[in-house]
């Protein structure tokens, strides 16, 4: 069983920041993921990131998100600013064996349990 563990959720008002962290002790794939399900939609994409750092957005939160990893430290974060409140949502860590990028949520091999993040108005 891989570990997956996230934090850094939480709430915020409109305009203002959260990082969310996601360590998989001993473990190092080739891509992490975040992705987010809001309440009656479908789980999205909101960041890739390659084991050697390059990133991809969902242009919803392009200029606004920025994803990175240490793979010293086998963790990946998502740095949010300027939330919204359509950023409300859950969201997901993933990780995929695999070295080539994906979008797609089934390409992930391993999931974290979720992370709620909460933007007022």
């Amino acid at each position: 069983q891989v570990q997956m563990e996230e934090s850094g959720g939480g709430l915020v008002q409109a305009g203002g920041s959260l990082r969310l962290s996601c360590a998989t002790p001993g473990r190092v794939f080739g891509v992490m993921g975040w992705y987010r399900q809001a309440p009656g939609f479908q789980r999205e994409l909101v960041a890739t990131i390659t084991i050697d750092r390059t990133p991809t957005y969902a242009d919803s939160v392009k200029g606004r998100f920025t994803i990175s990893r240490d793979n010293t430290k086998n963790t990946v974060y998502l740095q949010m600013n300027s939330l919204k409140p359509e950023d409300t949502a859950v969201y997901y860590c993933a990780g995929r064996r695999n070295i080539d990028a994906s979008f797609l949520s089934r390409d992930y091999d391993f999931w974290g349990q979720g992370t709620q993040v909460t933007v007022s108005s």
